[in-house]
């Protein structure tokens, strides 16, 4: 299931390089973290197809916003993400949480399950490297989002923090 949810991304995002390598980079992070937890697969299906999609709501925030800032993310995301689930005939209760989480990823105080915080944490590991963050906001984004022992072993690991 997991390569039609990829290949869906990546035909989505078409030549977008940039957006299909941030996806895989935080579907491989939230991969990491989730099976480093001990989870079932059904969480883990549900982590891994939002960490694939969490940004597929981008195209359309630019088209129709002329931004991609985190409220057009959330609010363009999720009919996609529903539109490509469908097809793909996952279940409807999980396409229901996976547009949830999708649908606030940057609404931190909305996190409400280990899936959501998973997601969070891992597209916070890629953010961090891609947008080139201090220190200081490291340690503050560790300090603030960083909840999985797992995901704070990654952090304290790939940025030498204690």
């Amino acid at each position: 299931m997991m390569f039609k949810v990829l290949n869906a991304m990546i035909h989505y995002f078409g030549t977008d390089v940039r957006r299909i390598n941030h996806a895989l980079k935080v579907y491989g992070f939230a991969s990491t973290i989730c099976r480093s937890e001990g989870l079932g697969q059904e969480m883990i299906d549900c982590i891994e197809m939002s960490a694939i999609l969490h940004d597929i709501g981008i195209p359309v925030s630019e088209k129709k916003y002329g931004l991609c800032i985190g409220k057009y993310q959330e609010i363009s995301g999720p009919p996609i993400a529903k539109d490509i689930l469908r097809r793909l005939n996952v279940p409807v209760e999980s396409i229901e949480r996976i547009c949830y989480i999708i649908g606030n990823h940057h609404t931190y105080h909305k996190v409400d399950g280990l899936d959501f915080q998973i997601l969070i944490e891992a597209d916070f590991l890629v953010n961090i490297y891609e947008d080139e963050m201090s220190v200081e906001m490291i340690e503050s984004i560790k300090r603030k989002y960083i909840k999985t022992p797992a995901a704070v072993a990654i952090i304290n690991s790939l940025y030498q923090l204690k």
